[in-house]
């Protein structure tokens, strides 16, 4: 399908192509206009059905998005945010520069430029930032009967309509309905005997990885966002938790490998912005990495007096970083998901212990074999290996199941107490311990 309307395009049969292409997803349409030619993608972007080019601009990468606005007439303009929920514009407006937004908002009314404007001045990544106010609402002194009606007369333009919120006239939020619930009363029911009262809200300022856990926590598909005097003013829906779970999951992972977050995909980020990313953390744990060098240096006579304790170096500190790095992501993701508490900091310091405890006497009963028995090496040089890499993967288990959080405690992403910063630490602390351990045992 995609070689034969790439074909149809080269050949300039655009009537053709538009006949192919309003058959697919707009979300294939959106990833097929990502591959074509800039100045043949606005001509078959204007061929197609106004809701279709609606839905596939919500879907297209924001730099495309930005083309098409920047080029195309006021007119065009009005023509696709009149299809758009609000939610989307706004989705759309954060990302772009300010020509873009002044160009949009010029083809706006003045109702829903209001709206704009106040949806962008609530904290980002916050309740109101995500919300859309395109919700059923119902009055509790209604009937069945008139609730489906009223839902038949404006459910068009809603987001959904499955949830239908009940509120009183001062919009003060009263109670939930399901459209399943409607359907299987009786016309004459009010609805304020059918609608649940204990519904579950959220504030226009709360985080959206709350949020997110709310929706996974109660398994909701729609969540009603109140103001401070629990006016309903919007919702938040699934699609936009998606979204944030995705940004948020994405930022972690960048933390955890010790580069500043980025909104951008990988391919459409530049080599410089890429580095700006990855510099800060790589300096810092660097300039860090000079206090392992020093610990060397203060024991180099140690080394040159037993030469083969050099050798067991790589393998102590590796080790040592890759328990801590194991403990880290573990307790990070369940910090993520809320599966651990910060009150459960002793219980995690308790499992991280016995763990740690089976994890070390494993490896090093083990690597006792392998240097002793194996490759011949001295008894003490032996033990001294063996004791420094056991006391190693302990703390390292240690370090990495309570730092992130003491992070989380601090108010800090846990996300940054992760493999390189672990690693750091339990280097430094692990060679202090190899060479104590080796000097009170060999004398030197």
């Amino acid at each position: 399908m995609k070689e034969i309307i790439f074909d149809l395009i080269e050949q300039g049969k655009y009537a053709e192509a538009r006949k192919e292409i309003i058959n697919m997803n707009v979300v294939d349409i959106a990833l097929l206009f990502e591959e074509i030619d800039k100045a043949k993608l606005l001509v078959m972007f204007r061929i197609l059905p106004k809701k279709i080019a609606s839905g596939v601009f919500t879907h297209m990468p924001y730099d495309l998005q930005r083309y098409v606005i920047e080029s195309i007439a006021d007119k065009e303009v009005k023509s696709i945010l009149d299809q758009l929920f609000l939610d989307d514009t706004i989705d759309f407006l954060e990302e772009m520069p300010a020509n873009v937004v002044k160009k949009v908002l010029k083809n706006t009314d003045d109702k829903t430029r209001e709206l704009i404007n106040r949806f962008l001045n609530y904290p980002e990544d916050s309740a109101g930032s995500i919300m859309t106010i395109e919700y059923v609402d119902l009055k509790k002194e209604m009937t069945v009967k008139q609730a489906i009606q009223h839902i038949k007369e404006t459910g068009v333009d809603k987001e959904t309509i499955d949830t239908c919120y009940v509120m009183d006239n001062n919009r003060i939020l009263e109670g939930v309905i399901s459209i399943r619930k409607l359907i299987l009363n009786e016309d004459n029911v009010l609805i304020k005997d059918i609608m649940e009262t204990g519904v579950k809200y959220i504030n226009t300022k709360d985080d959206q990885e709350e949020i997110a856990h709310l929706f996974k926590k109660y398994d909701y598909l729609v969540m009603p966002v109140v103001d401070a005097e629990r006016r309903l003013v919007g919702i938040v829906t699934i699609d936009d938790i998606v979204d944030v779970i995705d940004q948020e999951n994405t930022e972690d992972f960048q933390k955890m490998a010790a580069m500043q977050p980025s909104e951008k995909e990988y391919l459409k980020t530049n080599a410089l912005d890429l580095a700006k990313n990855r510099l800060p953390w790589l300096l810092i744990l660097m300039i860090s990495a000079t206090f392992t060098g020093n610990i060397i240096k203060k024991f180099e006579s140690a080394l040159q007096s037993v030469m083969v304790l050099a050798s067991f170096i790589p393998m102590i500190m590796d080790t040592g970083g890759n328990a801590g790095s194991q403990s880290s992501t573990l307790i990070i993701r369940g910090l993520a998901l809320e599966e651990i508490r910060l009150k459960d900091v002793l219980k995690v310091l308790w499992k991280e212990i016995q763990v740690s405890c089976i994890v070390a006497i494993t490896l090093t009963t083990v690597n006792f074999i392998r240097i002793y028995y194996l490759e011949k090496t001295e008894l003490l040089i032996s033990l001294t290996v063996c004791a420094t890499l056991f006391f190693t993967i302990v703390l390292a288990k240690i370090v990495g199941g309570t730092l992130p959080i003491i992070a989380k405690k601090l108010k800090a992403d846990p996300a940054i107490m992760a493999g390189p910063l672990i690693t750091t630490v339990v280097d430094a602390v692990s060679l202090l311990l190899y060479f104590t351990i080796a000097t009170k045992l060999l004398g030197i």
